[in-house]
């Protein structure tokens, strides 16, 4: 510790220690990186995989089998489209095609200004009300392009 501050890898080492004991704990362990820091750095799975004695492949075969999941920092509002052949079927190459326009960037990419970062997602599991989205993990259905613009403007995020 210094200053005062707690060091990133303190409080890595502290959410493994707290995880590392239990059964199935790894993703739990996950959600806890993800949700004090934002996202999981790549550098930290090699700690990752000592503290629940597996192999790096193993935990970043975890790591990137579940969507939810980040290896990469992210803007203040993560909106998330639809990918799967329901949602395609259903108009969400439109609704993509808008929210790239209209954020200025693709899928993977953080506006400018670091407020929103657009996800790519293949499947929310709510078919049956595709196009579907989710912003800041809240989920949409029946979702095209006009109401996109509505959701992102009552945040704040367009104008």
């Amino acid at each position: 510790m210094e200053n005062g501050k707690v060091d990133r890898k303190d409080e890595l080492e502290t959410i493994l220690d707290g995880f590392a004991r239990q059964a199935n704990g790894l993703i739990p362990a996950f959600h806890a990186i993800q949700e004090r820091f934002g996202y999981i750095p790549k550098e930290w799975l090699p700690e990752v995989a000592r503290a629940f004695n597996l192999s790096q492949a193993d935990v970043y075969g975890v790591l990137t089998f579940y969507h939810d999941f980040r290896l990469q920092p992210v803007g203040r509002h993560v909106v998330s489209v639809c990918r799967a052949e329901a949602c395609q079927a259903n108009g969400s190459a439109a609704l993509i095609d808008r929210l790239r326009r209209k954020l200025g960037v693709d899928f993977g990419e953080t506006t400018a200004n670091n407020e929103v970062t657009l996800l790519p997602t293949y499947c929310f599991g709510n078919c049956a009300c595709g196009p579907s989205m989710a912003i800041d993990g809240k989920l949409y259905g029946r979702v095209n392009a006009e109401r996109a613009e509505r959701l992102l403007r009552g945040m704040g995020v367009l104008e």
